[in-house]
């Protein structure tokens, strides 16, 4: 299993220093999200600070930037880092590309097939000098002169994975991309009976092999050095988990538990603004279900029920003793 851990990307003058010490501490890698901040820039100075150190972004938005913009901020990021970054690209949702993000909307799964697709055919015409003719509904690319041509690498194109909840994504992720980030709100029971028969069949549409295609995320890791700190980070999850439920989008994993009533509640009163009354909606059973939950001295066989057998990458805190994430990333 590999684990990954972030890094202060607000302050990119501690980014180095940060990734070095993730390095040093066993970590396979480090992921950055477009949050407050652009999830690029930090990775550009962890692939110049580190040297065996996966870099990836978990998540970039997308539809925000042209297929042309991620193609060539990835390969200056693959070639920087000599073949250790992993472009991961969400969707987001319609609100904030339209409002946010000022981009028109449309059905986001056919969208995101072109998008990858196409920063495929640009890194091809990059790489083998193919000619570059993408035609799609969403994207269209078809110049490229050897002026805007960049550098070539001296290593693999990047890997690109997608953020994925519902099954129409899902099915984009396991027939064209190399991984999966699945969304923090996911329970092992959602996990098992709706996500791995949805990839497993679509990685066989495509005669794809699951041992080439890498999952990541699927749930929570509450873990601390202490109690103190394991319930405090148990409260921000029971946060985390009220807010994701108000949103109909991730229903789906309420039903499967027959949570269905849970979720209209929550949706009402996010439209009431009643916040924090949200929190104390969700009991310490349905934080569980979303958890592995225990001190770094206890949370190895946590990890192991909740994740084993299904999921590839786990984010760990980067106060993760040395020996723990050696020991996880031993394991299947």
């Amino acid at each position: 299993m590999k684990i990954i851990t972030g890094v202060p990307a607000h302050d990119l003058g501690n980014v180095g220093a940060a990734a070095k010490a993730a390095q040093d501490n066993g970590f396979s890698g480090i992921s950055t999200q477009e949050n407050r901040q652009d999830p690029f820039l930090p990775l550009a100075v962890a692939a110049t600070q580190t040297d065996n150190l996966e870099i990836r972004t978990n998540i970039a938005i997308a539809f925000a930037r042209s297929p042309m913009v991620a193609a060539n901020l990835s390969w200056d990021l693959q070639r920087a880092s000599n073949g250790r970054f992993t472009l991961g690209i969400g969707s987001q949702v319609k609100g904030h590309n339209l409002r946010r993000f000022s981009v028109p909307w449309s059905a986001p799964a056919p969208r995101m097939r072109e998008y990858v697709q196409s920063v495929r055919a640009i890194w091809d015409c990059w790489a083998n000098g193919s000619k570059l003719d993408y035609q799609g509904e969403h994207y269209q690319f078809s110049l490229m002169t050897p002026n805007f041509t960049p550098y070539p690498l001296t290593c693999d194109v990047p890997k690109i994975q997608i953020a994925a909840v519902g099954p129409a994504m899902m099915k984009v992720a396991a027939e064209e991309c190399d991984g999966v980030m699945l969304h923090a709100f996911c329970t092992r029971k959602y996990l098992d009976e709706v996500i791995m028969p949805r990839l497993e069949k679509g990685l066989e549409n495509k005669l794809k092999s699951r041992h080439d295609f890498e999952i990541s995320g699927g749930g929570f890791v509450v873990t601390g050095i202490d109690d103190e700190a394991v319930n405090k980070m148990f409260e921000w999850v029971r946060m985390r988990v009220g807010f994701y439920s108000s949103t109909p989008s991730y229903w789906p994993v309420f039903e499967s538990h027959g949570w269905e009533d849970l979720g209209r509640k929550l949706n009402d009163m996010s439209k009431k603004g009643q916040w924090a009354e949200m929190t104390q909606e969700i009991s310490d059973d349905v934080v569980h279900a979303f958890s592995a939950v225990g001190r770094f001295d206890e949370i190895s066989n946590a990890i192991d029920e909740r994740f084993a057998g299904a999921v590839d990458v786990l984010a760990l805190p980067e106060t993760t003793p040395k020996d723990l994430v050696l020991e996880l990333r031993g394991k299947n």
